[in-house]
Protein backbone atom coordinates (compact mmCIF):
# COMPACT_ATOMS: atom_id res chain seq x y z
CA UNK A 1 0.00 0.00 0.00
CA UNK A 2 1.44 3.38 -1.05
CA UNK A 3 1.13 5.97 1.76
CA UNK A 4 0.98 9.07 -0.54
CA UNK A 5 -1.84 8.34 -1.70
CA UNK A 6 -3.44 8.91 1.16
CA UNK A 7 -1.86 10.39 3.84
CA UNK A 8 0.90 14.03 2.91
CA UNK A 9 4.32 14.27 4.14
CA UNK A 10 4.47 18.18 5.10
CA UNK A 11 7.68 20.33 6.24
CA UNK A 12 8.03 21.89 9.62
CA UNK A 13 6.42 24.89 7.95
CA UNK A 14 3.32 23.45 6.70
CA UNK A 15 2.91 21.38 9.74
CA UNK A 16 3.20 25.05 12.24
CA UNK A 17 1.15 26.62 9.45
CA UNK A 18 -1.64 23.87 9.80
CA UNK A 19 -1.66 22.50 13.30
CA UNK A 20 -4.18 24.91 14.59
CA UNK A 21 -6.37 23.55 12.85
CA UNK A 22 -5.27 19.77 13.57
CA UNK A 23 -5.50 17.09 15.89
CA UNK A 24 -1.10 16.61 16.39
CA UNK A 25 -0.41 13.17 17.60
CA UNK A 26 2.88 12.05 18.91
CA UNK A 27 3.46 8.54 18.58
CA UNK A 28 6.28 8.24 20.47
CA UNK A 29 6.67 6.44 24.24
CA UNK A 30 5.57 8.41 26.97
CA UNK A 31 9.05 9.08 28.44
CA UNK A 32 10.05 10.27 25.57
CA UNK A 33 6.88 12.57 25.24
CA UNK A 34 7.54 14.24 28.56
CA UNK A 35 11.63 14.32 27.89
CA UNK A 36 9.96 17.01 24.85
CA UNK A 37 7.40 17.06 22.49
CA UNK A 38 5.63 19.45 19.83
CA UNK A 39 3.69 22.59 21.55
CA UNK A 40 0.15 21.67 21.32
CA UNK A 41 0.80 17.47 20.29
CA UNK A 42 -0.95 14.94 22.63
CA UNK A 43 0.73 11.67 23.01
CA UNK A 44 -0.74 8.34 21.79
CA UNK A 45 2.17 5.66 21.43
CA UNK A 46 2.11 3.51 18.49
CA UNK A 47 1.93 0.61 20.52
CA UNK A 48 -1.21 1.67 22.31
CA UNK A 49 -2.96 3.37 18.79
CA UNK A 50 -5.07 0.07 18.35
CA UNK A 51 -6.55 0.60 21.27
CA UNK A 52 -7.04 4.16 21.68
CA UNK A 53 -7.58 5.52 17.78
CA UNK A 54 -11.19 5.57 18.23
CA UNK A 55 -9.90 8.52 20.35
CA UNK A 56 -9.22 10.81 16.96
CA UNK A 57 -11.67 12.50 15.41
CA UNK A 58 -12.27 11.63 11.89
CA UNK A 59 -13.72 14.81 10.84
CA UNK A 60 -10.46 17.04 11.99
CA UNK A 61 -7.02 16.40 10.17
CA UNK A 62 -4.31 14.53 12.06
CA UNK A 63 -0.88 15.36 11.80
CA UNK A 64 1.12 12.40 13.00
CA UNK A 65 5.35 12.60 14.08
CA UNK A 66 7.64 10.26 15.68
CA UNK A 67 11.39 10.51 15.91
CA UNK A 68 11.78 9.93 12.11
CA UNK A 69 8.93 8.99 9.98
CA UNK A 70 8.46 4.93 9.75
CA UNK A 71 5.87 4.92 12.48
CA UNK A 72 3.91 7.47 11.34
CA UNK A 73 3.87 5.67 8.12
CA UNK A 74 2.51 2.49 9.69
CA UNK A 75 -0.13 4.90 11.66
CA UNK A 76 -1.23 6.53 8.63
CA UNK A 77 -1.68 3.40 7.08
CA UNK A 78 -3.77 1.93 9.75
CA UNK A 79 -5.70 5.33 10.17
CA UNK A 80 -6.67 4.77 6.75
CA UNK A 81 -8.18 1.41 6.79
CA UNK A 82 -10.34 2.87 9.76
CA UNK A 83 -11.78 5.63 7.77
CA UNK A 84 -9.74 8.60 8.26
CA UNK A 85 -8.81 10.53 5.39
CA UNK A 86 -7.34 13.87 5.95
CA UNK A 87 -3.71 12.71 7.22
CA UNK A 88 -0.16 14.57 7.42
CA UNK A 89 3.04 13.50 8.21
CA UNK A 90 5.50 15.52 9.91
CA UNK A 91 8.50 14.81 6.92
CA UNK A 92 11.51 14.73 8.97
CA UNK A 93 10.09 14.03 12.35
CA UNK A 94 10.51 15.44 15.72
CA UNK A 95 14.46 14.61 15.36
CA UNK A 96 14.73 17.75 13.21
CA UNK A 97 12.27 20.28 14.63
CA UNK A 98 13.05 23.73 15.33
CA UNK A 99 9.83 25.05 16.28
CA UNK A 100 8.44 25.69 19.72
CA UNK A 101 8.42 22.39 21.78
CA UNK A 102 7.12 21.77 25.48
CA UNK A 103 8.37 19.18 28.17
CA UNK A 104 5.69 17.80 30.86
CA UNK A 105 6.53 18.67 34.22
CA UNK A 106 7.15 14.78 35.03
CA UNK A 107 10.49 14.69 32.89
Amino acid sequence: MRVKQFAKFITEEEFKNGSRRAQIIDLREKKDFNAGHILGARNLPYSTMKTFYSNIRKDLPVYLYDQGSNISIRTAIFLHKNGFDNISILKNGYRNWNGKTKKSATY
